[in-house]
């Protein structure tokens, strides 16, 4: 049902987006490359600001995503993930652009993309990259294609989401080398890491990977380390304080 709820609310954002048009300016600087930030940092972290999740509800009662980046930027995140869906993460593109101002680490659009239209949309308001989930594109590969193809054009790296096997056959034969595998069932919103242990092995040499969802501590990162994961996308433990990233930053030469 979210996932049916999800897409006919993005096709009429999509659809609105349509009529009143794209700009075609970019305010920020040139996109900062994502996966290569990542990769520099051996094992990088992708803490998001994130309002508000379908399934636990309202994650703070004061939501400053500038402030929220930025103490990650100070902790030790190689990346920021930003939601600009807005029905129910309670998220905005001015969110996005704001925490682009204010940092110097490249950001993600994370939202539900379904149209080349909105890599571009995200592209004049600052992402430096997008998020591309693959279960959302109702398995057309066309359609993939075409939101990896328009990321690429624009200089935007293309995090690649994947839920199963078969969505992950799908993004590698489209040419995603920037992966996310997420723990989270998006049918029932389960979280399950050995998730990503279980992909690990499905995973190609020359392809940057994260492990997304359900971390809660710095111990279960090193999993995903130990697994061959570049880095980990993390959300609602840091938007309710936990100390993941104090906790990596605290690994030495582990």
């Amino acid at each position: 049902m979210f996932l049916e709820e999800i897409t006919a609310r993005t096709d009429a954002r999509v659809a609105r987006l349509k009529q009143a048009g794209v700009p075609r300016t970019r305010t920020a600087g040139p996109p900062r490359p994502m996966a290569e930030a990542i990769r520099r940092r051996g094992f990088g972290v992708v803490a998001e600001c994130k309002h508000r999740s379908p399934s636990k509800g309202w994650l703070t009662d004061r939501y400053d995503p500038v402030a929220q980046a930025r103490g990650y930027e100070a902790r030790g995140a190689a990346a920021i993930s930003v939601l600009t869906e807005p029905d129910f993460f309670a998220g905005s593109l001015e969110h996005l652009a704001a925490v682009r101002e204010a940092v110097g680490l490249p950001v993600l659009r994370k939202d539900f993309l379904r149209d080349p239209l909105q890599v571009e949309e995200a592209w004049a308001w600052g992402a430096d990259a997008v998020l591309v989930i693959v279960r959302i594109l109702d398995g057309d590969a066309g359609r993939l294609q075409a939101l990896l193809e328009a990321a690429a054009a624009l200089g935007l790296d293309a995090l690649t989401e994947v839920h199963s096997p078969a969505e992950l056959d799908q993004a590698l034969a489209a040419g995603a080398r920037f992966v996310g595998v997420n723990n989270r069932d998006l049918d029932s919103f389960e979280t399950r890491l050995d998730f990503s242990r279980e992909m690990a092995p499905r995973l190609p040499p020359g392809v940057t990977a994260l492990s997304e969802s359900g971390y809660r501590t710095a111990e279960e990162a090193l999993l995903a380390r130990s697994w061959g994961y570049r880095g980990i996308l993390v959300g609602e433990t840091l938007m309710r304080g936990g100390t993941l990233l104090d906790g990596i930053n605290a690994w030495g030469s582990r």
